[in-house]
């Protein structure tokens, strides 16, 4: 807390080419609530509700190593978006049918969860994530040659 004024709120503000688009994409599909939208001469803003949000600062060799957890390859740039969610699997495919280009299915990580990897509406590159994620992956989908020595997929 600096000088005494918390912080008490984060907002990532995202320039997108195609407005529409992606409101429809974030709000209708993925489902987050609008809070407000606004109108300035020759432009428009829609804040939408996201839960709770934390800022993730990594090095560039931890990025990489979530890359390749996820994806198998380093794919991100200095900014990727992580989203939890209840089924990864579900939402991965939603988002699909809805435009997004999935880069990885959902893949039970180190950690434990279940993180999936699509480019999605305004260049942002998502990570959807779900924490139960021992839960959501059959053991029979993952064979054990198919894990390394720390269990992560093998690429």
């Amino acid at each position: 807390m600096a000088d005494g004024y918390p912080v008490r709120e984060l907002r990532l503000v995202v320039t997108a080419i195609d407005y529409t688009r992606a409101v429809w994409f974030y709000r209708d599909v993925l489902g987050l609530t609008e809070r407000a939208a606004y109108s300035s001469p020759g432009g428009r803003v829609t804040l939408l509700e996201v839960g709770r949000a934390t800022l993730e600062l990594a090095d560039p060799g931890h990025a990489a190593f979530v890359d390749e957890v996820e994806v198998g390859r380093r794919v991100a740039g200095h900014l990727r978006v992580a989203i939890e969610v209840e089924d990864t699997r579900t939402v991965t495919g939603v988002l699909a049918q809805a435009g997004a280009v999935v880069l990885a299915e959902p893949t039970r990580t180190p950690w434990g969860s279940v993180n999936s990897r699509l480019d999605a509406p305004a260049g942002l590159q998502l990570t959807l994530f779900c924490e139960r994620g021992a839960d959501e992956l059959d053991e029979d989908e993952l064979d054990a040659d198919e894990l390394d020595e720390d269990g992560a997929p093998r690429r």
